[in-house]
């Protein structure tokens, strides 16, 4: 999961591959809070990994569920309807499917039961609407209070007596969730006799309801419904386990990777595995909208697979209703579409995790869109020819905001794109795409191909000691991006030869040794961790010894030219952090920011030598210092590849900085320099 403040992302031109999908969001919330209620344990498999579930099963620890997880494998030993725990204040995030559901069936069983609970969430979480799920308690006998705003979370829920003689009524108008709110608590009082919900106001997210009525028959309720109108529990319901209940992947999330295919999926399809058209998500009729607009899609048991058809897509006036979240995807297709494209009846969106409807609008604008936002609509024409604009994405803590936009960096695919001057798109807090797909970019990438020379670079060279492993590891993690120690590809080389007992004069051998790395002989880079043959071998690459091998076999032509097509091939999606003493001159010398290290020599002696000692080596100080100025000279003399700044690289001295002031120096270069450093014509 990527863990950046902001994540740019470099012009796409293709796409083609296979997807795994996490689970929905939707069922796996309700699947827990059904499981944690129910008597009997349960077995909920493929669990979806992320924000909205984890606070719904810390919400379910902490009223006494016991709950076993292996992966996304959990074992959960239900309530039977009965609360162990009479006092808990639970944080739910920004989770409606959790805050709505547990609001109802928290009020119900302190009525019942006794019991004061507090429920609260992040700032936005607090401006979303509760008032027509607490009206709907309040009459029946629940306390609850709105601690700071009527009708907002937070809420404090404390006992009261149940009246439950008189159909109970929500709006349904609003969030489809009161409703599933109220569905998924009232089997807990439904002994005395049938309860009837009453829907004022046209429901809306009917597909949502779909899967409550569906997810409540796994556990043993049957709801009475007339239309979507009325919907009776039956007296005597009680939630009873299904043993084992497997999470179906997510439909909304497999909007995007069916527009990719739509806008990108030339030479071969996207093919999304974990969700087919027989989905019990409401959501999976986003495919027919796609199919709308263009798109070649098949489909069989669990699987989509999505080709261009139609180019350019086919601009479309569309009632979405029935596919709120899904629909926001469509937005951003209609930048590929000719002519406009309107999204109807999608007031919800004002009152998810932001206002959708504003918020949509907004950053349409900022890539050249015309837009057009009511009530209930969205209108968006592509930008006119040439008028595509770099943008950075203002994503309001929205998952579906960053995942939305990501699609726009397909730009140059446009029919209004300027040729040879493709668009960056910045996503700004990647990181709120934990809430329902935490691996959203990486699968993104997976699936996603763009030319070598459109993937940024930042270079890091520099003299040995100077750090510069150590700031790149650091750059690439604050970015985003993939990481390449060629150092270490020497002192890999350097070592395996060592070990296998090979003459550092030998260059063919050499030469040969080096051809099987990262090739016939497996390598895996994790930030300051290099693992060669599944074998971690980043302390025995810190030794002295490795240094001065890795510095006499890089004299060889044979064993550089070996190694130089392995250091290219480092460069891929989202972009490349890489550090060594020619990755600027020579290697990628179209980087989009080249940095040149520096540091006296006694203090990258003082610093090897501290690092040495602090990993229990033995080392000299005096010793250290003259092998680094030998080495130096050594590096700066020789034959193939000198060391030396690149003409237009930044120099940077951090002999009196601190790691973090180097890391910060050079992120601000790279802002400042954005987006012209990334996207060059």
């Amino acid at each position: 999961m990527y863990t950046t403040a902001f994540l740019d992302i470099p012009p796409l031109l293709y796409a083609g591959g296979t997807v795994r999908l996490p689970g929905s969001k939707s069922i796996s919330n309700r699947v827990l809070l059904l499981a944690g209620l129910s008597e009997g344990t349960t077995v909920v498999h493929d669990l979806l990994a992320s924000d909205d579930t984890r606070v719904m099963l810390d919400a379910l620890r902490d009223l006494g569920c016991d709950i076993q997880q292996n992966g996304d494998t959990v074992h959960i030993t239900g309530l039977a309807g009965k609360l162990s725990v009479l006092h808990a204040k639970l944080f739910l995030g920004n989770a409606g499917t959790a805050m709505r559901p547990l609001t109802a069936a928290l009020a119900l069983m302190s009525a019942t039961q006794g019991g004061v609970f507090e429920l609260s969430g992040v700032p936005r979480m607090h401006e979303r609407p509760i008032g027509d799920l607490v009206e709907a308690l309040r009459p029946l006998g629940c306390h609850i209070e709105c601690t700071a705003n009527e009708g907002y979370p937070p809420l404090r829920l404390s006992g009261g007596q149940l009246k439950l003689s008189e159909p109970i009524k929500v709006r349904g108008d609003v969030s489809s969730q009161f409703l599933t709110a109220l569905l998924l608590a009232l089997p807990l009082v439904s002994q005395a006799h049938d309860l009837t919900i009453e829907v004022v106001g046209e429901l809306i997210s009917k597909p949502y309801i779909e899967i409550t009525l569906n997810l409540l028959a796994r556990f043993g309720i049957q709801v009475e419904r007339q239309g979507w109108a009325s919907f009776t529990i039956p007296q005597g319901s009680h939630y009873q386990s299904p043993g084992e209940i497997h999470v179906e992947a997510d439909a909304s999330s497999a909007s995007y990777f069916i527009a990719a295919g739509a806008i990108a999926g030339m030479a071969q399809p996207v093919r999304i595995e974990g969700v087919g058209a027989d989905s019990i998500q409401g959501d999976i009729r986003f495919v027919e909208a796609a199919q709308a607009m263009g798109a070649l899609v098949s489909s069989g048991p669990n699987w989509l697979e999505v080709r261009r058809g139609q180019w350019p897509l086919k601009a479309v006036e569309m009632d979405c209703n029935h596919i709120p979240d899904a629909a926001m995807t469509l937005a951003v297709m209609a930048l590929y579409a000719q002519g406009t494209t309107k999204l109807n009846n999608i007031a919800s969106w004002r009152v998810k995790e932001t206002d959708r409807i504003a918020a949509m609008a907004c950053e349409l604008r900022k890539l050249g869109a015309t837009v057009v936002e009511g009530q209930d609509f969205i209108e968006i024409t592509p930008p006119e020819v040439g008028h595509w604009q770099h943008a950075s994405i203002h994503t309001y803590d929205d998952h579906r905001m960053a995942m939305c936009f990501s699609l726009a960096a397909f730009n140059p695919l446009s029919q209004t794109a300027t040729p040879n001057q493709p668009i960056s798109v910045r996503i700004d807090d990647p990181r709120c795409v934990g809430k329902t797909f935490p691996d959203y970019f990486e699968s993104l990438f997976q699936v996603s191909q763009t030319n070598a020379n459109l993937i940024p670079v930042i270079t890091v060279d520099g003299p040995s000691a100077s750090g510069k492993g150590t700031l790149a590891s650091a750059l690439a993690t604050r970015l985003g991006y993939q990481f390449l120690d060629s150092g270490s590809l020497y002192r890999i080389t350097g070592l395996l030869a060592c070990e296998k007992g090979i003459d550092l004069d030998d260059a063919p051998a050499l030469e040969a040794l080096a051809r099987q790395v990262g090739t016939t002989i497996a390598l895996r880079f994790d930030h300051e961790h290099v693992w060669v043959g599944g074998r971690d071998v980043s302390d025995d690459l810190r030794l002295e010894a490795s240094g001065q091998a890795a510095s006499r076999i890089s004299s060889f032509p044979g064993v550089r030219q070996a190694l130089v097509d392995l250091q290219k091939a480092f460069r891929g999606l989202p972009g490349l952090v890489a550090d060594g003493r020619d990755m600027g001159t020579v290697i990628f010398p179209d980087a989009a920011l080249k940095v040149f290290l520096t540091a006296t020599v006694a203090e990258r002696a003082e610093r090897r030598y501290n690092q040495l000692i602090s990993k229990g080596f033995s080392a000299n100080l005096e010793e250290i210092c003259a092998d680094l100025e030998a080495r130096d000279t050594r590096d700066r003399t020789r034959a193939v590849s000198p060391l030396v700044a690149a003409a237009d690289a930044r120099k940077l001295d951090n002999s009196a900085l601190t790691i973090e002031q180097s890391v910060e120096t050079v992120l601000g270069w790279w802002v400042d320099g954005w987006p012209h450093v990334i996207v060059r014509s």
